[in-house]
């Protein structure tokens, strides 16, 4: 499995399957906790389980994911200089359909679910923007270091996930550029689509 691959699995398998530990806290960790708390009440709820509940659960985890992202503002750092170029039904186009990846690969990691705990470890504010850094604790002891950064509007969203230092926007940004350089813009939206599709 090559690194971005890897580093995407971990970023949502970080996200989705974590038991909160309390902390002292301001209004962006209590927005990261009350999300994760939301995706894995969904996770565990008896009243879910069975195939037959699949599609439900789903619906309610995409509920839960798209609500935590402000999707427009991780749509515009992760094309950065084409988010210009684009024009509005574009623009639209392009946040559904990122939206609808990440949506979909964190579907893939929820259900692997077992009771791994998250620390709220530290939390700065600078105006509209704000980082909220944890420590991902697996039952082997392993410690995952992770920062989310968020942007103040009616809500605190997040904009940014860092897994070890690693941009889940920058990180895409280079995939998405080396696309659009190499080929098109067309030809990344063909990929988009193509991708979602399959989830």
């Amino acid at each position: 499995m090559n690194r971005s691959c890897l580093w995407i699995r971990v970023f949502f398998f970080t996200c989705a399957i974590c038991v909160s530990v309390p902390a002292m806290a301001g209004e962006p960790t209590a927005m990261i906790r009350k999300a994760t708390d939301k995706i894995i009440g969904i996770v565990i709820d008896p009243a879910l389980k069975g195939p037959e509940k699949a599609a439900e659960r789903k619906r309610l985890v995409r509920e839960a994911v798209s609500e935590q992202f402000n999707r427009e503002e991780m749509s515009l750092r992760t094309l950065a200089q084409h988010w210009s170029k684009r024009t509005g039904g574009e623009k639209k186009e392009f946040v559904d359909l990122y939206a609808k990846l990440l949506e979909g690969t964190y579907l893939d990691k929820v259900e692997g679910y077992s009771g791994e705990k998250v620390l709220y470890e530290d939390e700065t504010v600078d105006g509209k923007y704000a980082v909220v850094k944890v420590k991902i604790l697996s039952k082997q002891g392993t410690k995952i270091s992770v920062e989310y950064r968020l942007k103040k509007g009616i809500d605190w969203l997040v904009y940014d996930v860092s897994i070890e230092g690693v941009s889940l926007v920058n990180n895409y940004r280079t995939q998405f550029n080396s696309i659009i350089v190499r080929s098109s813009y067309k030809e990344l939206i063909k990929q988009l689509k193509a991708k979602v599709e399959t989830e």
